[in-house]
Parts: C-alpha cells; sequence; structure tokens
C-alpha cells in the first residue's frame, strides 16, 4: 500500500514537471493567420496584415502568461484568440460563397481558396477542441493520466493493466490528438473512432462540418464545373 501511494505521488511529480507540450497550436494559429494572408482581397476584410497582426497581437500575452503561470489570464487570452480565428474563417467563407455567382475569382484561384479555408478549418476547431477539452490543457495537466473529457478517445476505454502494457498508463490527449478529431470531422463528417459525449462538442462538430460540407460539396465542386 504505501509503496504504491509513492509510485502514485512520483508519478503525480512527473506528470506536473512534464506538461502537454503548446508549441503544436501555436504552430496552428500562425499557419491560420499565414492562410488568411495568402486569401485573395476579395475573401479578406481590410488591409491584409490587419488580421494576422491582430492574431499575434493577442498570441503574445498567451504565449507570455503561460510562461508566467497566470494560467486564469491564458485561458481569456486563448479564447479570445480562437473567437477571432473563427470569425475570420466564417467570414471568409461567406465571401467565398459570395464570389461564385460575380464570377470575382477564376477557376484556379477559387479551388485554392477553397482548399485554404477547408484547411483553416480544420485547424480552428482542433484549437476549440484542445481548448475546451477536459478543462483545456492547464487542467488536463494537473492529473496522471485522462480518464473524462467530452470525447471518448480509444485509450479512455482500456484497462489499466492494457494501459501498461502498451506504455501509455499516463496518456492524456495533446494537440495531435485533437487535430486528427478536427480532420476527420472535416473529411468524414462524423468523430469516426472517437465519440462526442457533451453537448458544446456535438454543437462544434456539427457547425465544423457544416462549414467543411459548404466548402468541398459547394464551392470546391462549383470550382471544378468552371475549369
Amino acid at each position: 500500500m504505501l509503496w504504491d501511494s509513492l509510485v502514485t505521488l512520483i508519478r503525480v511529480g512527473d506528470a506536473a514537471l512534464d506538461p502537454e507540450p503548446r508549441w503544436p497550436a501555436f504552430i496552428a494559429v500562425l499557419a491560420v493567420g499565414g492562410i488568411y494572408a495568402g486569401l485573395p482581397d476579395a475573401l479578406t476584410v481590410g488591409p491584409r496584415w490587419a488580421f494576422p497582426s491582430l492574431v499575434l497581437a493577442l498570441l503574445i500575452p498567451t504565449v507570455a502568461s503561460h510562461h508566467t503561470g497566470r494560467h486564469r489570464l491564458n485561458s481569456i487570452f486563448g479564447f479570445l484568440v480562437d473567437v477571432l480565428l473563427t470569425a475570420g474563417l466564417i467570414i471568409s467563407v461567406t465571401l467565398l460563397i459570395g464570389a461564385l455567382p460575380s464570377h470575382k475569382e477564376g477557376p484556379l484561384e477559387l479551388l485554392l481558396s477553397a482548399f485554404s479555408l477547408w484547411a483553416t478549418n480544420i485547424l480552428v476547431f482542433a484549437l476549440w477542441y484542445w481548448r475546451l477539452d477536459a478543462g483545456g490543457p492547464h487542467q488536463r495537466d494537473k492529473y496522471p493520466g485522462h480518464t473524462d473529457g467530452s470525447f471518448l478517445f480509444p485509450q479512455m476505454t482500456m484497462s489499466e493493466q492494457a494501459l501498461r502494457e502498451a506504455g501509455q498508463q499516463d496518456w492524456s490527449p495533446n494537440f495531435v490528438d485533437y487535430l486528427f478529431l478536427a480532420f476527420n470531422t472535416s473529411t468524414a463528417f462524423s468523430p469516426t473512432d472517437v465519440p462526442v459525449l457533451t453537448r458544446w462538442a456535438k454543437i462544434l462538430m456539427m457547425l465544423q462540418s457544416l462549414i467543411s460540407l459548404l466548402i468541398i460539396a459547394l464551392l470546391a465542386a462549383r470550382a471544378v464545373n468552371m475549369l
């Protein structure tokens, strides 16, 4: 009993010293800003540099608050970044739909724009899932392992023995897991191997699937017919 308690304490300490990496989410935010800057003028609002600059202005205090241990402030800035990216995505998709009947964009440019927004859709919703699931990355860092959340990952259904044998006894999802979930949602319009448990997650996944459907079935198909 004493030995099991010591092992548990060591694992908790290891989890605290080895937090979930934040750099994949950081790269995803920068990628969305870069994609937006590369869109045609007809699919952006205001100067081309305005949106990426605003994203960067919010990203800097987000990173700084994380490294200084101000987790509540980090969450606030993180949500603001996600809201801004989502607004930019919805506005660009709306402008792309409006550009179809007016033929403002050529077929090839329309295809590239549709693909760019499809990729943006994946990154933006991966950031939402990563930020919200089980209280966010900071809350997930507090516990060695992941037994509760809005998504039922396959590791959560495995027994402790099976997890130990697989070397994943302290497994917890990171950004790549949520990116995989978002990718499946945008391609298969379903969560595939990860069931959804909470209503907020179902609403977000429906919104992501709807945006992906608009881009793939309507915009990309229209662009191919114009070739």
